[in-house]
């Protein structure tokens, strides 16, 4: 038998004597339960992803530096199995180290180096080009690390030949929805192949537009699940896995835990089910934008309260998150501003508990008309008059996280950035956009969820039974300018996350003149999304790291009149 610890942490890319501590804690936890071994995530020395920091000679060095750091600090405990960036004559790997009693017994390069969506390894990393074998506690492992297990090949055949018994497989797989099932296969298909248990660890947290979900776990060479790991926040699961000894002739070295150690008996694991559906995506959204507000060093965020239902799903995200203390919000009609609108923002704060403050635009608007009035001389009012009022609130924005240090949300979401409906330098503006990867209905979805989740709860029936509208002019609806969302989303979603062609999306049974009047949209509009603040993401295909098209671009599969006019998509720029 053997026990192993999964070290679901979450660590902060750059800060590597910050993930060491948190690493040397976890290892003497780990240790006193008793565990012959501990792992933590895919590069959990620097944090994941590093991105361009790896192309920097001092931080390999570093990151070199703090590695063996932990393998002193961990001398005493349990072995450790960790991911760092190594460096050979080759040049750099994603790599991973098991220490042992203070050394680096053992260095495995991961073999599989994804170059797709938001991955581009092999811009920075040399493949490795074989196994790593061990022998811990008479026990047969072989070493992985993420992008390997999603195919069969190296270095599982070898893991097979050798009757390797456990494989841990260190990872930082991020999350969109319904990816824990297909880790769970992937995971089930190696066990079946090797006949070996797959120790399959995740990172938990938020990087940037990334977040990881944990939910690490442990299938049985049958494929089926035998443990998990909580989802969406750091866990120590450990786990006692029956195994025969190593084969005699089991290659690579041995590795003996500290001999005298007590084995505490294991509480049974908490088998808490993953959440599903609009649970899964807030969990992710509240964790996302927790840790980009703190990692970066914000005390409180900012947030212009419309009214509308996608404002108060970002202010409630936002007090899951941070906590009420931590969100300032501000209110800014202009003359096509309801009283309704109105009242319901100030009604999501005072269900959130939020402070709001009062600001209105209506004589800022005016001066800046009448500063224009003779450049706009013989001009039908307009688009130009309508991001106007964007841009103060987005001004307005700006200037109380100047003053206060507050980081700016934006509240658009991804049926908008898809087409374009949004205010470059207005509602665009911003340092994070939580929900900038949820689509308009998902939206909606969500906020029924999370209105059930309290009493009272956060977000008004007013909020969201009224018609979407932008109210820069008067009686304005979404549906005036686009499709409604229900016909908008799934055009997107077959577009954008499927790469299907407007002639596919037509053939599954979609009106053509629809889906050439929403291609359109998505294609004229890469230039604001090249100018919108990051997001979370939580779909297969988000704007920005998954999807890098060129701004500057004449290849159209079907070109509708709006589009042939040039950049004319509802509220332009």
């Amino acid at each position: 038998m053997v026990r192993i610890a999964l070290g679901q942490i979450n660590t902060t890319v750059g800060d590597l004597d910050g993930n060491v501590a948190t690493m040397a804690e976890w290892s003497a936890r780990a240790a006193a339960t008793g565990a012959d071994l501990v792992c933590f995530p895919e590069l959990a020395v620097t944090g994941y992803p590093p991105e361009d920091l790896v192309l920097r000679p001092e931080f390999v060095r570093d990151n070199l530096s703090a590695l063996k750091e932990l393998a002193s600090e961990t001398a005493g405990v349990c072995p450790v199995l960790v991911g760092f960036v190594d460096r050979t004559e080759s040049g750099l790997h994603n790599a991973a180290a098991l220490l042992s009693r203070g050394e680096i017994v053992a260095r495995y390069h991961k073999v599989k180096l994804p170059n797709y969506g938001v991955f581009d390894e092999q811009r920075y990393f040399v493949p490795g080009a074989t196994s790593c074998p061990v022998r811990l506690a008479s026990s047969a492992l072989g070493l992985s690390v993420c992008e390997d297990a999603w195919t069969a090949g190296l270095p599982w055949t070898e893991y097979a030949r050798d009757r390797t018994s456990v494989i841990p497989n260190i990872n930082a797989s991020p999350y969109h929805r319904h990816k824990t099932a297909e880790r769970f296969q992937v995971c089930s298909d190696r066990a079946r192949e090797t006949g070996a248990w797959i120790v399959y660890v995740n990172a938990v947290g938020g990087q940037d537009e990334l977040v990881f979900d944990g939910g690490s776990m442990v299938v049985s060479p049958d494929g089926e699940l035998a443990w998990h790991a909580a989802a969406f926040e750091e866990d120590l699961l450990v786990v006692d896995i029956d195994v025969p000894a190593a084969p005699r002739a089991y290659p690579g070295p041995d590795i003996t835990p500290p001999a005298s150690r007590d084995r505490p008996a294991l509480p049974e694991p908490s088998r808490t089910p993953w959440p599903e559906g609009p649970a899964e995506v807030y969990r992710a959204l509240t964790l996302g934008l927790h840790d980009y507000v703190r990692k970066n060093g914000f005390r409180e965020v900012v947030i212009g309260l419309s009214g509308g239902i996608d404002s108060a799903l970002t202010a409630t995200l936002a007090v899951d998150a941070l906590g009420a203390d931590a969100v300032r919000t501000l209110a800014m009609p202009s003359p096509y501003s309801s009283a309704a609108s109105v009242d319901d923002a100030h009604d999501v704060a005072k269900r959130l508990g939020i402070r709001i403050d009062d600001i209105r635009i209506d004589d800022i608007f005016k001066s800046y008309l009448s500063a224009l009035e003779d450049a706009f001389r013989d001009t039908e009012e307009g688009v130009a008059e309508e991001n106007l009022q964007a841009r103060i609130r987005g001004n307005v924005l700006m200037a109380a996280s100047n003053k206060f240090g507050s980081l700016v949300l934006a509240t658009g979401n991804k049926s908008e950035m898809a087409v374009g409906y949004s205010t470059l330098y207005g509602d665009l503006a911003g340092g994070f956009a939580p929900i900038k990867d949820v689509p308009k209905t998902l939206v909606y979805e969500i906020c029924r969820w999370r209105n059930e989740q309290s009493d009272p709860p956060p977000i008004p029936d007013s909020v969201m039974e009224k018609p979407p509208s932008a109210e820069l002019r008067p009686d304005q609806k979404d549906v005036d300018s686009l499709p409604s969302y229900e016909e908008l989303d799934p055009v997107i979603e077959a577009y954008v996350e499927e790469d299907r062609s407007p002639e596919e999306i037509v053939a599954s049974g979609a009106d053509r003149a629809l889906v050439e009047r929403i291609v359109g949209m998505i294609d004229l509009a890469e230039y604001k999304r090249r100018q919108a603040p990051p997001g979370v993401k939580i779909t297969p295909k988000a704007f920005g790291r998954d999807r890098r098209l060129p701004i500057t671009n004449a290849y159209r599969r079907s070109r509708p009149a709006e589009a042939e006019k040039g950049p004319t998509s509802p509220r332009a720029t």
